[in-house]
């Protein structure tokens, strides 16, 4: 049965989707039979792993519409990944959501029923604290909380834990911090530095050893289409979304028998 990771943090602009799309597809690029889940109304992880979402059956869909799930699952051009995308319309399911019975848990009875198809189910929530996110914290087995290296670093990320408590007290047991994952570090400077000492003395053993350096080619892949494996698969921003890998798997991974024809080719 697959593992279901929740790519979670309500402030914007934390490389949330970005990590969601990069590790999907890494998690594929080894083997991993994976699933993205967009559940963000922005829809950027769907472009980014080069699906157009006009005229496909969305997470909206399947959530309000009670669509079936497997009817909303389209294939990437990237071999072992899959997506389930967003448009738009998934704004108004917050609302929507409020008179629905079993609100909080929607999205985790769709993802049961598919949960042993694939080996992960990774998902990219919006950037807010709001329905759509409580049902990716019921859904998920465990979470990747990504923060930036900046100043207000830890801002608002005392009220994420509180919803993460919660939920565990009311909807899921379970619920596990797969990680705090800091993003768009910038090495030349003391803020960075001081930022990622910060949190690493907050969050202890639950900070990822990797970290997400700022990385042209990573800001350039998803106007492309593409994540980083496929867009330049030995960039440094690459290399580091193969160690965040390796940490949640667990598992060496040799990025020179790697081979963007043979791995990632695109699918037909």
């Amino acid at each position: 049965m697959g593992k279901i990771i929740g790519i979670c943090n309500q402030k914007g602009g934390t490389g949330k989707t970005t990590t969601a799309i990069n590790l999907s597809a890494f998690l594929a690029l080894v083997g991993q039979k994976t699933l993205l889940v967009d559940i963000d109304p922005q829809g950027n992880a769907t472009s980014g792993v080069g699906v157009n979402s006009e005229e496909k059956i969305t997470i909206y869909e399947a959530l309000i519409n009670e669509v079936p799930v497997p009817e909303c699952i389209f294939p990437t051009p990237w071999t072992n990944l899959s997506v389930i995308p967003s448009t738009i319309s998934l704004t108004g399911a917050e609302i929507e959501l409020v008179n629905l019975s079993g609100r909080e848990e929607r999205l985790k009875v769709l993802l049961d029923r598919i949960k042993e198809d694939f080996d992960y189910i990774i998902i990219d929530a919006p950037p807010s604290l709001g329905l759509l996110t409580v049902n990716v914290l019921v859904a998920a087995d465990s979470l990747v909380i990504p923060i930036q290296c900046e100043y207000f670093a830890l801002e608002g990320v005392s009220r994420l834990l509180n919803t993460i408590e919660l939920i565990r007290d009311r909807f899921n047991s379970d619920l596990d911090i797969e990680g705090v994952l800091l993003t768009m570090a910038d090495f030349r400077t003391r803020l960075t530095l001081q930022v990622i000492e910060e949190v690493k003395k907050y969050f202890q053993e639950k900070t990822f050893k990797t970290i997400i350096p700022r990385n042209v080619k990573l800001a350039e892949a998803p106007s492309f289409g593409q994540p980083i494996s496929g867009y330049d698969l030995f960039c440094v921003g690459s290399k580091a979304y193969m160690n965040l890998t390796q940490e949640i798997l667990k598992t060496p991974i040799d990025l020179s028998a790697l081979r963007v024809e043979e791995g990632m080719k695109k699918g037909e």
